[in-house]
């Protein structure tokens, strides 16, 4: 803890009592630390149903008519267009609904709904709450070793699924060092289908190539953990809406709708027929490999 302090240029016990806060050395994650910190950096703020009395009133009597709060909203945007203080939105109706410690909305409003359902729930939760089919577990992009980011050593890899028309999708992975291409055939976008192909394509690569793969925070991943026991490839997640983490990968891709512009119906191209874009992609000069292509990069590395 002292080293880390010197570090970051902090104070010892600053270093204790964070990882104290956030599940101590053994289980500290970053990332959770990172969303605890925001959470409870949050001030206090009162909705706009709290503070005005007038909009208030109204929703709750549209509520006793059995108005749905998405028609509440609507009604309030065409009745009061030019008066921005009686706008609120339908999320904002449900919370006050749900969570009565805000103390604005009646409890007994609720029974207005058409669902009457006792709690406010995500459509892609289920009934406990949980997100359907979300990651579990998930190890942070920040807690990559350094030589993954530096591009030190080869076997360090970025994937993603490229998208077509009616649904269908191919998987693309790079090496960081080389550049190097792989394109994967699946069968869906569930995670079962694309884990399952990449496991077979993973397991053909030499070991000193399979150290670890760096992924979008896509559900197609969930079984990651499977992943990693069967190829002994660590995975690694980006941050939400951080495409820039995987570079690498969102550039390959952008090179790939070459072959593969959009609206192309995916599904046609056989594995075999994808190796030959994939060779045909890794036989081209790269100018940030000094004009060599990535498989000759690949090869020296090999050797």
């Amino acid at each position: 803890m002292r080293c880390i302090a010197i570090q970051i240029g902090r104070s010892p016990s600053t270093v204790s009592r964070e990882l104290k806060r956030n599940e101590g050395r053994n289980k500290y994650r970053a990332a959770a630390a990172d969303s605890h910190a925001w959470a409870e950096a949050r001030r206090p703020k009162l909705c706009k149903l709290a503070t005005d009395h007038r909009l208030r009133c109204f929703v709750a009597r549209k509520l006793r008519l059995q108005w749905s709060p998405g028609q509440i909203s609507g009604a309030l945007q065409v009745e009061f267009a030019d008066d921005e203080r009686m706008q609120v939105s339908h999320e904002t109706i449900y919370r006050s609904l749900f969570i009565q410690a805000r103390a604005v909305l009646k409890k007994e409003l609720k029974q207005h709904l058409r669902t009457r359902r006792r709690m406010r729930r995500s459509q892609s939760a289920d009934r406990t709450g949980r997100r359907i089919g979300g990651i579990t577990d998930p190890i942070s992009i920040r807690e990559r070793p350094a030589e993954v980011e530096d591009r030190a050593i080869p076997g360090h890899w970025e994937g993603d699924l490229l998208s077509g028309s009616h649904n269908s999708h191919i998987a693309t992975l790079v090496e960081r060092q080389s550049r190097f291409t792989i394109l994967v055939k699946v069968d869906g976008k569930d995670t079962q289908s694309v884990v399952s192909a990449l496991i077979k394509k993973v397991r053909k690569l030499p070991v000193q190539l399979r150290r670890s793969l760096t992924w979008d925070r896509g559900n197609e991943m969930a079984q990651h953990k499977a992943f990693t026991v069967a190829t002994d490839v660590q995975v690694y997640f980006c941050d939400p809406q951080s495409p820039w983490q995987r570079g690498t990968n969102e550039n390959t891709n952008g090179l790939l709708r070459q072959y593969f512009p959009h609206g192309t119906e995916l599904t046609q191209f056989s594995q075999a027929a994808l190796d030959k874009v994939a060779l045909r992609l890794n036989q081209r000069p790269r100018k940030t490999l000094g004009f060599i292509t990535p498989a000759v990069m690949l090869e020296a590395v090999l050797r």
